[in-house]
């Protein structure tokens, strides 16, 4: 009975989503641990089987990271964005799209859905510019010394036919976070604000972002203190209070604009407990942090 009343509480859930659009953001422990890649693959292929249309975007700065040492390539950032000359770039080509995307269609076929992995590139789906000087100011003297990041992108605009040819045929995208700018040249994207922006344009009903945390916590060391629902007015006060903080308030601010770009809701869920995307999409209580209007 048990097993039945999970079936039944699941339903309208079911009935809700049918059709709808679910961009799913693999981070954290869901890329690095092979058998929670397994776990998380094949939730997205059951949420496929029972009528949704998950599309899945990808990081992999830390995959990229070791494929540097190993190359001899110390990787550096600046206030934590990755400075990308052209032999990184190329590091990140080979491991987003050569490795993790393959990785992930792989897993996904295998567990009987049909995957295609893209990058920004194919058919310029996302055209990019080159990230301006980023800002560094010295807290003690107020200089403001400006630094180039190199091939670091931003997004111009994004083309979601693609995405709609391939969920219509039944098809699940995996999208690495690489745009092209009008000459032709690859740029390194962050992969939040990549499914942030996609998550809006194909009119998603949810942005889902696996990390490698609860969600968002009163307090960053005690799970209890979860914030299961949040409206998005309610945001400001918490970073001001300082309860969003560090790598959550980039998050979160993504889910804030996928959000008044359209989005019904955003789900901030840990990618290392299994199944959480189910628990968090077919349950009441769900597992992570909603965010909503």
């Amino acid at each position: 009975m048990k097993t039945v009343n999970i079936l039944v509480e699941a339903l309208p859930y079911i009935k809700k989503f049918h059709k709808k659009k679910i961009l799913i953001k693999y981070g954290g422990h869901a890329m690095i641990d092979e058998s929670a890649m397994e776990s998380t693959a094949r939730d997205t292929v059951l949420l496929k089987y029972v009528g949704m249309e998950p599309v899945v975007v990808h990081g992999g700065g830390p995959e990229i990271s070791r494929s540097m040492n190993k190359l001899g390539k110390e990787p550096q950032f600046i206030e934590g964005l990755r400075i990308t000359d052209e032999e990184t770039m190329e590091i990140v080509k080979m491991v987003l799209v050569g490795k993790i995307n393959t990785n992930i269609v792989s897993n996904i076929c295998l567990h009987g859905g049909k995957a295609v992995g893209l990058s920004g590139k194919d058919s310029e789906f996302i055209k990019a510019r080159k990230k301006a000087l980023h800002v560094l100011k010295n807290s003690q003297t107020g200089e403001e010394q400006h630094v180039d990041l190199g091939l670091v992108g931003e997004i111009d605009s994004l083309n979601p036919e693609i995405i709609e040819m391939l969920t219509t045929n039944n098809y699940i995208p995996i999208i690495s976070p690489i745009g092209v700018d009008n000459t032709g040249n690859s740029l390194n994207l962050n992969a939040d604000t990549v499914a942030g922006e996609i998550s809006s344009k194909i009119n998603a009903e949810k942005l889902i972002v696996l990390t490698d945390v609860p969600g968002i916590l009163e307090d960053p060391n005690d799970p209890e203190t979860l914030i299961k629902k949040v409206r998005i007015g309610e945001i400001d006060e918490l970073v001001r209070s300082g309860i969003i903080t560090d790598g959550m308030l980039p998050k979160t601010m993504t889910c804030v604009k996928a959000i008044n770009d359209g989005v019904s809701s955003a789900h901030i869920i840990d990618g290392r407990i299994e199944h959480s995307l189910l628990l968090e999409i077919f349950t009441k209580k769900g597992i992570g942090t909603m965010i909503t209007k």
